[in-house]
């Protein structure tokens, strides 16, 4: 049986339907949303936290802004090795945006992160993240048949979150997802924690005082 289902889920990530993984996960429908919330690029700075192959900073870059990227390992000609994990290695109110795309659910503490994230961030500045979800409810049907969240996603992630885990780490933010995953995908802000592969978070500067919330 568990064969049949690893031999499905493998099959599934060949389809090009839009579960931000695999062939779609640079053109999923929650990176463009996220992209959608960055805004003008003119003089302003971002901080591309996870930026692999650098793909979203030439992105960004070609917008018009000025991106300082940062990863735990080289694999971009620009980045700058950083372990989040251990923290940030720059000043308070450095940037305009904070960009975060499938970071969080690596992180070994994602409150302490989000609170490095907010301490670097501009006043009237924000942070976009996005992170999978993983109890959304085709993810459910896999539960119900007894295979669990790290054995359905990738190995490095370390979280799974659930749209209340969110709520928790980002109270005060506008949280976003998308439906259906084929063709014309909609921008949706309810039923996200059922209906949404990917959770897209927008979350505003705020007090450096109140820490992650």
């Amino acid at each position: 049986m568990l064969k049949i289902i690893n031999k499905s889920l493998q099959l599934l990530k060949k389809i090009p339907i839009d579960l931000a993984q695999e062939k779609m996960a640079k053109i999923t429908k929650g990176k463009l949303i996220a992209l959608s919330l960055v805004g003008q690029g003119k003089g302003k700075i971002v901080l591309d936290v996870g930026c692999r192959e650098g793909y979203w900073s030439e992105i960004l870059k070609q917008s018009g802004f000025r991106v300082i990227s940062i990863d735990k390992e080289k694999m971009y000609k620009d980045c700058q090795r950083v372990d989040v994990n251990k923290g940030l290695p720059f000043e308070d109110f450095t940037f305009d945006i904070v960009w975060a795309t499938e970071v969080l659910e690596h992180l070994n503490s994602p409150k302490d992160s989000i609170k490095e994230f907010n301490r670097v961030m501009k006043l009237n500045g924000k942070l976009i993240l996005t992170t999978p979800n993983s109890y959304f409810f085709l993810m459910k049907l896999f539960h119900w048949l007894g295979i669990k969240p790290n054995k359905l996603q990738n190995i490095g992630h370390k979280h799974f979150f659930n749209l209340r885990d969110i709520k928790i780490l980002f109270p005060h933010a506008s949280i976003f997802g998308y439906f259906p995953y084929c063709i014309i995908k909609f921008k949706i802000k309810k039923l996200v924690g059922l209906l949404s592969p990917t959770f897209i978070i927008e979350k505003k500067k705020e007090n450096i005082s109140n820490h992650y919330v």
